[in-house]
């Protein structure tokens, strides 16, 4: 059974026998912030790393340290969750490097990109199958759900259109994949800027889950966006999808403005002993 969300994070063991860490988390905002060094991207990574090795251990083995989450219903033994990373590195994995097919992709954020496209594919057949299935079953609301259905592409690309406007950069409506229109030439995602590709890559990512509720993590995904994008990522992620927790670090104090500030938890206030 799929959880709507993480209720609390406990790890046993931060470093090497020190720091045990509490979390109690928000449904749908949650800031981790503090000194560099502090712990903050530690305690993301091995959170991801538990939500993708499996289950959850029901008891726990005394004298291992480990760590354990516990879900909203707490019946639930798993959550949906997408994991976003801000750096924009050279593909250099020999892993990806084997995978990859299309040599316009450089980077890491290129690679993001290349699996996102596939996902936005399989995203507008899922609004299709919708679609032909309220009129399949005859229902008198077929035509206002239908448009209301396939408003939410639209509203997105209206907002990307909008973040790209000045530099005169807008999606290709008539594409099932992602591209753009700049002036009289026709461009693909993968020469944008890094903050035009994380932005893309972080709005690109909550839409295809449908409105559903999951759990997006990301570590310090301020990195390449200018501040104002800092400071509407939160409201713009909420709006797209306001079924999702966001758990994230940051060192920027943009990312909290707008109303977040009470989302804001320091590592060393989660620390018990």
């Amino acid at each position: 059974m799929f959880a709507d969300y993480i209720k609390r994070i406990e790890i046993e063991s931060l470093w090497r026998g020190t720091r045990h860490i509490v979390w109690e988390l928000r449904p749908d905002v949650n800031v981790l912030s503090g000194i560099n060094g502090v712990g903050k991207s530690t305690i993301l990574r091995k959170t991801i790393g538990k939500l993708i090795n499996g289950r959850d251990e029901i008891e726990r083995n005394p004298g291992v340290p480990g760590v354990f989450l516990t879900f909203s219903p707490e019946k639930a033994d798993a959550v949906r969750f997408d994991v976003i990373r801000g750096v924009d590195r050279p593909l250099v994995s020999a892993d990806l490097l084997g995978r990859v097919a299309d040599a316009r992709l450089i980077t890491e954020l290129d690679w993001q990109l290349y699996q996102l496209q596939r996902r936005y594919l399989d995203y507008q057949v899922n609004l299709s199958n919708r679609i032909v299935g309220l009129f399949t079953a005859a229902d008198p609301e077929a035509q206002q759900k239908a448009a209301a259905i396939a408003a939410e592409k639209a509203h997105f690309q209206d907002l990307v259109d909008e973040l790209f406007e000045p530099t005169a950069k807008h999606i290709d409506r008539s594409s099932n994949e992602i591209w753009f229109h700049q002036g009289d030439e026709r461009i693909t995602p993968y020469v944008l800027s890094s903050g035009e590709k994380q932005i893309l890559i972080i709005l690109l990512t909550v839409l295809v889950e449908d409105k559903q509720p999951y759990v997006l993590l990301m570590d310090e995904p301020e990195v390449s966006l200018h501040v104002e994008w800092q400071q509407r990522l939160l409201v713009l992620i909420r709006d797209l999808n306001p079924h999702v927790q966001v758990i994230l670090t940051t060192h920027s104090p943009a990312v909290i403005m707008n109303g977040w500030m009470d989302c804001v938890t320091d590592v060393e206030d989660i620390i018990v002993d």
